[in-house]
């Protein structure tokens, strides 16, 4: 199996927890290191591998690939350099924080043969596994609107600088949006139009924590809803159909299993617990069905192996930089549509 040689632009939260457990158990891909500006901790996890001091020092090594998980603002830069150096590139979400941006990213890496991936990880989620399969087979009839949310409770300000700085990367249209937002554009593809609605509810935030965004679709509509003042929570997912409905909480395991160091063994890696299943209320060959889902398995590992057939077989990136496109589209057009409170076209 070809091993395609994989470096990391940061070993924060998201290099640690979200990409070099899946690049280390994977056969297809040799975790070569990361670059660390000031704390130099990858080596505490994995002795083998390699601490770069500059990201010249890394794009001058043997790497395939480069995974540009820094933060929002600074991804157009980077990736950017990664693929003008011949490198193929995942970009964490938010992609870049304009739609010229994504598109340029996009043109190079066409341009130049290589693969760019927008790391989406949250479609491999349980809950939104079970929620496509649901879409899928067709049991609630034609949609008529759905609701998807990413709530916490959490009041506090980050501690990371970045997070809480006004600039154009920050706050949670480009933190938490752009999960569910993707989630919408993999199901239902980009929307006509968006009204967007985005504030600042936190004590001492210049950064937005709340959004409310309708996608506007021929036949029915997509809410995406996100903010730190719930402390109860909604379903994350609301579908209405013709024929019926399908509540889902949040329950993909993960996150939090990566969080305390739990390895993704394959054979029971992402099992939500069954007290999260969904409940489907709806008409199957005339007969009324109210009944608990069970949860498909999570499984971020599947996004690795979908970039390493991109990238070894010549197939299509998992998630597309057209999709990184589309995302940021509906970004652009929410802001827009918030400063002018109007519709904006998007198609």
């Amino acid at each position: 199996m070809q091993k395609i040689k994989t470096a990391l632009l940061s070993y924060g939260m998201s290099g640690k927890v979200f990409h070099a457990p899946f690049l280390d158990i994977h056969q297809g891909f040799e975790l070569l290191g990361s670059w660390e500006r000031s704390k130099k901790l990858i080596q505490e996890d994995y002795p083998y591998v390699k601490s770069y001091a500059t990201l010249d020092e890394l794009l001058a090594d043997d790497v395939d690939l480069v995974i540009v998980n820094t933060p929002v603002g600074t991804h157009y830069e980077y990736a950017k350099k990664v693929l003008l150096a011949g490198k193929h590139a995942v970009v964490e979400k938010a992609f870049t924080t304009t739609v010229a941006e994504a598109k340029e990213l996009a043109k190079i890496a066409k341009d130049k043969g290589l693969k760019l991936a927008v790391f989406q990880n949250r479609r491999w989620d349980s809950d939104f596994k079970t929620v496509k399969k649901i879409i899928d087979d067709g049991v609630l009839g034609d949609l008529v609107e759905a609701e998807f949310h990413f709530d916490r409770y959490n009041p506090l300000l980050s501690p990371k600088a970045h997070k809480e700085t006004a600039n154009d990367g920050a706050g949670v249209l480009k933190d938490l949006g752009p999960h569910i937002i993707d989630q919408a554009v993999s199901l239902f593809g980009c929307p006509k139009s968006v009204f967007g609605d985005i504030r600042v509810t936190r004590e001492n935030s210049v950064v937005d924590d709340w959004i409310d965004l309708t996608l506007f679709y021929a036949n029915f509509r997509v809410r995406i809803k996100a903010g730190f003042f719930v402390r109860e929570a909604n379903p994350a997912y609301t579908l209405h159909g013709k024929k019926g409905s399908f509540l889902k909480p949040r329950g993909d395991v993960q996150e939090d299993d990566l969080k305390v160091g739990k390895k993704p063994n394959l054979d029971s890696w992402g099992t939500e617990d069954e007290s999260l299943q969904g409940l489907l209320h709806t008409e199957i060959d005339g007969k009324i069905l109210r009944e608990k889902v069970p949860t498909l398995q999570g499984n971020y590992f599947s996004f690795f192996d979908g970039v390493y057939d991109s990238i070894a077989n010549h197939k299509p990136e998992p998630v597309t930089a057209d999709e990184g496109v589309k995302v940021m589209q509906i970004i652009e057009a929410a802001i827009a549509s918030n400063a002018q409170q109007k519709v904006i076209s998007i198609l």
